[in-house]
């Protein structure tokens, strides 16, 4: 009788014990994020910012901040070029291909940086200016200190999987704000949608910027120990903010927590953000900015920056939001990018379709451009609609799984848009 006590005692604490683990998902767990004012570092916003994390290709950002450092003290040059060791091209993927005897500029090694976020580019760095990695980590760690930035370790220039190598979100959105504050004059790279080296194109991977209005850097990274992260700045009435998320549970919703979180910053409110649910919720706030422009980058970020070129996106109230019913069948659709000239953003609708074919076959593909003349420099959002909300998110989940942003447009924001022209998918 005793024993079969203590099995059923056994028996309900590993219960317990799964269930808690069901409700703590590893996103929750992971999860942390921090907004700034850029002029006087105020914390705006903030949620587990101290909680150690894992930088992942954030860590690129000290590897840059030590590259612009150097250019300012004349000890490198735009046009040098580093050696490439068999080391440095050795480096995992993400990489430029670079291998062991090339000889690559350190403008084309910034580029490779900021774009594709490229390992092999960030030894290079690291042999270019410490002599080794191992002493460059040294280099980033000492910087950091100097910054403030008291939680991280540096290991390694290139935010590959290192279990010493520790960040905090604070931390984080501090290395941004010293980016761009000290080096206002190379933040510009930060901005850059396209980089082509060998003849290879590569793109920006911080895709926050083709939609969120005023957005113009700064840097993103994964490793499945931290999750997707975030480092992102942006600009509005001459105001600029800076924010960190760490620790997404995929791209599209890391960006639309960011999106959400420097929204809030703008408003002076306390934001509100239900972490690791399905992707509809975040991207029903983003619906509100998802027809801003992209802005041309600050060339030097100060003070008082420059007005970004788009105007502020127009906000419904909340009465005019539709959140308490179900919708019709066939009012959602899909955003798959902002772009400054049509036919890149019909390109991008139609590699979509191609892609998530089981999902957007029906879709119909709609070019959404600037309201007006005034606003000659506001995108052009690639959208597939005609869709019902489960294809929708199935076709975000196909296009997500191949590194292709996406965003679910609901069916009040969809209504609400106009001057648009239609034309067959297929």
């Amino acid at each position: 009788m005793r024993f079969f006590d203590r099995f059923l005692r056994l028996a309900f604490a590993t219960l317990a014990f799964v269930g808690m683990a069901a409700l703590w998902t590893p996103a929750q767990a992971r999860y942390a994020s921090i907004v700034l004012d850029y002029e006087t570092g105020r914390v705006l916003s903030e949620q587990g910012a101290d909680e150690r994390r894992h930088p992942a290709s954030l860590t690129k950002m000290m590897t840059l901040f030590l590259i612009f450092e150097a250019l300012d003290q004349k000890k490198i040059t735009l046009d040098q070029r580093w050696n490439v060791t068999a080391f440095a091209a050795g480096q995992s993927p993400t990489k430029l291909g670079l291998e062991e005897g090339d000889r690559v500029r350190v403008q084309d090694v910034i580029l490779g940086l900021v774009t594709r976020s490229a390992n092999d580019a960030a030894v290079v760095a690291a042999e270019g200016l410490g002599g080794t990695e191992p002493r460059f980590a040294e280099m980033m760690t000492r910087r950091a200190r100097q910054l403030g930035m008291s939680a991280t370790v540096f290991m390694n220039a290139s935010g590959l999987p290192h279990d010493q190598q520790i960040t905090t979100a604070r931390d984080m959105a501090t290395l941004g704000r010293e980016l761009i504050r000290q080096y206002p004059h190379h933040y510009h790279y930060f901005s850059t949608a396209e980089f082509s080296y060998e003849g290879r194109q590569f793109s920006n991977h911080n895709r926050l910027m083709r939609w969120y209005e005023g957005a113009d850097g700064i840097k993103t990274g994964f490793i499945r120990a931290s999750g997707f992260n975030l480092v992102a700045s942006a600009v509005r009435d001459g105001r600029r903010i800076v924010g960190a998320v760490i620790g997404g549970p995929n791209p599209s919703e890391r960006d639309q927590y960011m999106g959400k979180l420097l929204d809030a910053g703008f408003e002076r409110r306390a934001p509100n953000i239900a972490i690791a649910q399905a992707p509809t919720a975040p991207a029903a706030a983003r619906n509100q900015t998802a027809n801003a422009a992209k802005p041309k980058p600050a060339a030097a970020p100060a003070a008082a920056p420059a007005k970004p070129a788009a105007a502020k996106a127009e906000r419904p109230a909340a009465s005019q939001q539709r959140t308490d019913a179900a919708p019709a069948q066939g009012d959602w659709a899909i955003q798959v990018g902002a772009f400054n000239q049509r036919v890149a953003a019909r390109k991008a609708a139609e590699d979509a379709t191609r892609i998530a074919a089981q999902h957007l076959a029906k879709a119909e593909i709609q070019i959404l451009g600037p309201a007006s003349a005034a606003r000659n420099a506001a995108a052009h959002r690639a959208r597939l609609t005609g869709l019902t909300q489960a294809q929708a998110r199935a076709a975000c989940r196909a296009l997500d799984a191949k590194d292709m942003d996406c965003m679910i447009v609901g069916p009040s924001a969809e209504r609400r848009q106009s001057g648009s022209s239609v034309a067959n998918a297929g």
